[in-house]
Order: structure tokens, then C-alpha cells, then sequence
């Protein structure tokens, strides 16, 4: 090859790399622009996707069962105390801090529904538990709070370790009836709708006796597992929007949004006329 070809092939050669430099993102760098400037200019043109509303099915946020002792709390105005009791999905396992978990979201809820009033909600979840460590310590972190109203997330760690559902109902009538005998509402809340907890045998059993537990008990029932369904199947908000990346436990904004509509269940109940909690049953 002549020197003037090799001129001009590579002046063609270089043409073809500046080209191609123009064509991406990296343009800016050739431009000499700086980089986060680059970065700022392509989130610029790429809006960040909005939160999916928060939202259940309908007559979601209220409770079978009205609670009276909340309500006579609230009604003598002096303070209410909460004890929100479970294992890794009260602890706040998978939020982005402990002030996002759903103990902590439902305190400012609950202070914004009844504002001026001394409203604590104390977190007694712990990572791995299961229903028999929780009544192990019912009298110390639960009983001695003096508690108006207990929040029980119950039944997670059972199925993911394949333990047998006969021996865990048992548990749940003795713990109820702890708690009822100690002056308490009693709140249960069921597993949560995700792909870990999809994939084993016995959730759909271990919910149906989550449910029969409260009804026989005359309990109420926070239906996490039907309202999380119902963002999913019925909403059609993807998994990675309320689930974490461990596919199991919940996020900043699932566990905001079930905050926000069991303070919505609890305030309702709570001040809920004696006429209108009869007629409901």
C-alpha cells in the first residue's frame, strides 16, 4: 500500500471512531463535557417512574371486629399504647431504616388522624422468629407495655421452614388468649404476598388458619397477603415495586402504604358507633 493510502485510510479510521463517539453517551467526554454533567442531562430526559397509589380492595380498611379498648383510650384521652409483635416484617427487614418499618410509618399515622394525643407504638419484631420464640416473650415485650392494642404478624417463618400446620394453630389460640386476657385488642396480621412465600406448599393453608383463628377468637384480621395479591393481580404493580430484591420481605413503599391503611382500619374501628359495630356482625 502507497503512503497516500495509508494516509487516507487512516483519516477514514479516525472519522469512523469520532462517528461513533457522537453516537453515545460518551459524546460529552469528546465534547469535552464533564461527566456528571452528561449523567444529570440523561436523567433530565429520563423522568423517574412515579410510586403506584396507595390503595386496597374495596371496604379494605375496616375491621370485622370494632376495638373497645382502643376506643375507650382514645375517648378518656389518655395515652395509647401499641405493641406491633412478629418477626423480620414488623423488625423492618427490608425498608431502608428502622423509621421506615411499619411500626414506625403507623405511629405518625395514627398522630396525624388523632392529632395532640400521646399515640406510641412500640416495635417488638424480631428477624427469624417464630410463633413460639414471640410467646415466649409475650410477657415481657408485650404484657408489660400494659398494651390497649396488640398488632400480631404471625406465620411467615413457619412456612418457609416447612413446619406442619396443626401444632402452629394451637399456638395461635394459646397467644390470642394471652393477649385478650391482659386488657388488649388483638390485631392479627398474615403473611405477606411474595415470591418466596408464593413458592411453599402450605401458605395457602396457613392463611386459611390465620383467618379462622380471628374469627373463632373474635379477633380482628389485617389481610396483608390479600391486600398485597390485590396490588399485584389486580392493580398489576410488578413485584420489584413493593417487594425488596430477597423476594421476601416488604419496602419502604409497601410498607408505608399498609401503614397508612391500618391506621385508616384502626381509627375506624376505634371511634366506630356501638350501633353501627353490632349491626356489622
Amino acid at each position: 500500500m502507497s503512503a497516500n493510502n495509508k494516509y487516507f485510510v487512516g483519516h477514514l479510521v479516525c472519522a469512523a471512531v469520532a462517528l461513533a463517539a457522537l453516537a453515545t453517551p460518551a459524546r460529552a467526554q469528546v465534547l469535552g463535557a464533564h461527566p456528571a454533567a452528561t449523567a444529570a442531562a440523561i436523567a433530565v430526559a429520563r423522568p423517574p417512574v412515579p410510586a403506584p397509589a396507595c390503595s386496597g380492595p374495596a371496604g379494605f380498611a375496616r375491621f370485622a371486629q370494632p376495638l373497645r379498648h382502643t376506643a375507650r383510650r382514645l375517648a378518656g384521652g389518655g395515652p395509647l399504647v401499641i405493641v406491633a409483635i412478629g418477626s423480620s416484617s414488623t423488625a423492618g427487614a427490608g425498608a431502608s431504616s428502622r423509621a421506615a418499618s411499619y411500626p414506625s410509618r403507623l405511629a405518625e399515622e395514627l398522630k396525624q388522624r388523632f392529632p395532640g394525643r400521646d399515640i406510641t407504638v412500640l416495635n417488638r419484631g424480631v428477624n427469624g422468629e417464630q410463633t413460639e420464640q414471640m410467646l415466649a416473650r409475650f410477657e415481657t415485650d408485650v404484657i408489660a407495655a400494659h398494651p390497649d392494642l396488640v398488632l400480631w404478624q404471625v406465620g411467615t417463618n413457619s412456612v418457609l421452614r416447612d413446619h406442619p400446620l396443626r401444632p402452629h394453630a394451637a399456638l395461635l389460640h394459646e397467644g390470642i388468649e394471652q393477649l385478650k386476657e391482659a386488657g388488649a385488642d388483638v390485631v392479627l396480621m398474615d403473611m405477606q404476598y411474595a415470591p418466596k412465600v408464593l413458592a411453599k406448599p402450605e401458605t395457602e393453608g396457613m392463611e386459611d388458619q390465620i383467618a379462622l383463628a380471628a374469627k373463632q377468637e373474635n379477633v380482628d384480621l389485617f389481610g396483608r397477603f390479600a391486600l398485597m395479591r390485590n396490588w399485584h393481580e389486580v392493580q398489576h404493580i410488578p413485584f420489584d415495586a413493593f417487594v425488596a430484591p430477597d423476594q421476601l420481605h416488604m419496602n419502604d413503599w409497601s410498607y408505608a402504604c399498609v401503614a397508612k391503611l391500618l391506621a385508616a382500619a384502626i381509627s375506624e374501628a376505634a371511634t366506630r358507633p356501638i350501633a353501627s359495630a353490632r349491626a356489622a356482625h
